[in-house]
């Protein structure tokens, strides 16, 4: 039997170009799994996923949501690699709110971050550590939309669809 995990995603739309360098150079295998991302709901919290996705469709921002960031981190005992978020993002915390309205009340803290090498298949040494650290990274990052992602076992994740979160493109 087949697993299978969702999530709701952040895929990085504007700024990622230095990100996915990164990630296809020192993390290749997360790479060809998913695009660069801030993961927004993990599969435990959107079980409900009809209640979820119709909490998702009644959201209608005026502007886009902004995550601001942190400098590059290493985590995991050093071997994995993220840019986190500043621990006070409200728009990301009222995002997450919003969604799981009816289904998870209060939801718990989740740092948004982008992952850019994955201990469960890359190794970040010093020297690899200091070379990222030399790329120019964004400070901020915006998004307009949501996507319910999938992955069977360790396949690719693949787009089970999109939903736009602001009244303007």
């Amino acid at each position: 039997m087949p697993k299978i995990r969702r999530q709701l995603t952040l895929f990085l739309t504007e700024q990622n170009e230095n990100i996915e360098k990164i990630r296809a150079e020192y993390n290749p295998i997360q790479y060809h799994l998913i695009p660069a991302h801030i993961t927004l709901c993990r599969e435990d919290e959107i079980e409900a996923l009809e209640k979820v996705i119709t909490n998702i469709v009644s959201i209608k921002l005026n502007n886009p949501i902004k995550i601001k960031l942190q400098a590059v981190q290493r985590f995991q005992n050093g071997q994995g690699v993220f840019i986190p978020g500043k621990n006070h993002n409200h728009d990301f915390d009222q995002l997450r709110a919003s969604i799981l309205k009816g289904i998870i009340s209060p939801p718990r803290f989740q740092l948004p971050h982008i992952t850019l090498m994955h201990p469960r298949n890359s190794q970040c040494t010093d020297e690899i550590f200091k070379q990222i650290k030399n790329y120019k990274l964004p400070h901020e990052i915006s998004f307009n939309e949501i996507t319910l992602i999938e992955q069977v076992d360790e396949s690719p994740w693949k787009l089970i669809n999109s939903f736009p979160i602001t009244t303007t493109p």
